[in-house]
C-alpha cells in the first residue's frame, strides 16, 4: 500500500509539478528511505504514522550522522508527500503539520579565486572537438552562472550569438536572459561552427535540439558534465571538492567583489529571494577580512 502511495505521488510530481529528474530522482530515495524506516517499525497501514513516527525518522537520520541540510530536504519531501495524501481523501490529518524544520548550517558556498578558475578554463585541449566543447561549457558556466541542469537544458534556439545573451529556464520554469561575457561567446561559437556539426554526424538520423552533446551525437547528460568537471579538477590538482555549481558560486562571488549590485546578481542567477543571493555578501566578507589578516603587518 505504501509502495503504491509513493509511486502516485511521484507520477503526480511528474505530470504536474516543474521539477527537475534529479529533484524527482532525490524525492523517490527520500520516500524509499522513509518506507523502510515503516517497514522496520512494523508500520504499514497509512493511518497508523503520526507525527511521533516522523519524529523517531529524523532522530534515526540525526544518529546516522545526516547533515542538517539533507534532514531539512527529506522533511520537505514529506511534508509535499503528506499534503498530497490529505488532499487525495487519503488521510484526513497531516502528521507533518506540527513538525518544525531544523535550522540550517550557515556554510558559506565554495569558489575558486581568479588564478584558479583561469588555470581551469585553459585546460580543455581545444586540437579536439571535444575540447573544444568542454572549454565552452566551462566558459559558459563562468561566464553566466548557469545550473547544471540549465546547461543540459541548454536549446540551439535559447542561443543569441549576435546579441551575447542566452534565454536560460530555470527553476519552475521560470525564463532569464542571461548575458555572455566575450571569451564565453567566442567559445561558444567556436563549438556551434566547428566541434558540434562533427558531433551531430555520429547521430544524423536524429540530431537534438539541445546545444550540448555527447561523442555520439545525444544530448550531454548531467553526470557527463560532472565527470568532464571532475576530469579537469583533477588535472589542476585542487586539495577540495568542486562542482558545476561551485564555477555558479565562482560567477557572484566574482561579480560583488568587482562591485556588481546585488539585485543585478539575483537576476542574473533567478533567484526568487534575494537572501539566497546575500549569502555572497558574506562570503566576500570572509574573502576581505581574509586579504586584510594575511597581508596588514599588525593583523
Amino acid at each position: 500500500m505504501l509502495d503504491n502511495l509513493v509511486d502516485e505521488f511521484l507520477v503526480y510530481l511528474r505530470a504536474n509539478q516543474n521539477f527537475s529528474p534529479h529533484t524527482l530522482e532525490g524525492y523517490g530515495l527520500d520516500l524509499r528511505q522513509f518506507t523502510a524506516f515503516l517497514e522496520t517499525e512494523g508500520v504499514a497501514d497509512i493511518q497508523a504514522i503520526n507525527y511521533l513516527l516522523i519524529r523517531k525518522f529524523l532522530a534515526v537520520l540525526k544518529r546516522d550522522e545526516f547533515a542538517k541540510s539533507s534532514v531539512s530536504r527529506k522533511l520537505a519531501c514529506l511534508r509535499s508527500f503528506f499534503k498530497f495524501l490529505c488532499r487525495q481523501g487519503y488521510l484526513t490529518n497531516n502528521p507533518v503539520l506540527t513538525i518544525s524544520t531544523p535550522k540550517r548550517e550557515k556554510r558559506l558556498p565554495k569558489f575558486l579565486y581568479l588564478d584558479e578558475v583561469t588555470a581551469l578554463l585553459n585546460l580543455p585541449d581545444v586540437t579536439t572537438d571535444l575540447g573544444i566543447r568542454d572549454r565552452a561549457i566551462l566558459e559558459i558556466f563562468y561566464s553566466s552562472g548557469l545550473r547544471l541542469q540549465e546547461m543540459v537544458n541548454l536549446r540551439l534556439i535559447d542561443v543569441d550569438l549576435s546579441r551575447g545573451y542566452l534565454i536560460v529556464f530555470g527553476k519552475g520554469s521560470k525564463e532569464r536572459m542571461v548575458p555572455l561575457g566575450g571569451a564565453a561567446q567566442r567559445a561558444l561559437e567556436q563549438y556551434l561552427n566547428i566541434a558540434r556539426p562533427v558531433l551531430v554526424a555520429g547521430n544524423p538520423s536524429d540530431p537534438p535540439h539541445q546545444v550540448f552533446l555527447n561523442y555520439r551525437g545525444t544530448r550531454l547528460s548531467g553526470r557527463s558534465i560532472e565527470r568532464l568537471m571532475d576530469k579537469y579538477l583533477n588535472q589542476l590538482a585542487l586539495n577540495r571538492k568542486i562542482s558545476p555549481h561551485t564555477l555558479r558560486h565562482t560567477f557572484a562571488t566574482h561579480l560583488l567583489e568587482n562591485g556588481a549590485d546585488l539585485r543585478v546578481v539575483q537576476e542574473l542567477l533567478g533567484h526568487v529571494d534575494i537572501s539566497t543571493t546575500q549569502v555572497y555578501t558574506h562570503l566576500t566578507k570572509e574573502r576581505i577580512r581574509s586579504v586584510y589578516l594575511n597581508n596588514h603587518p599588525r593583523a
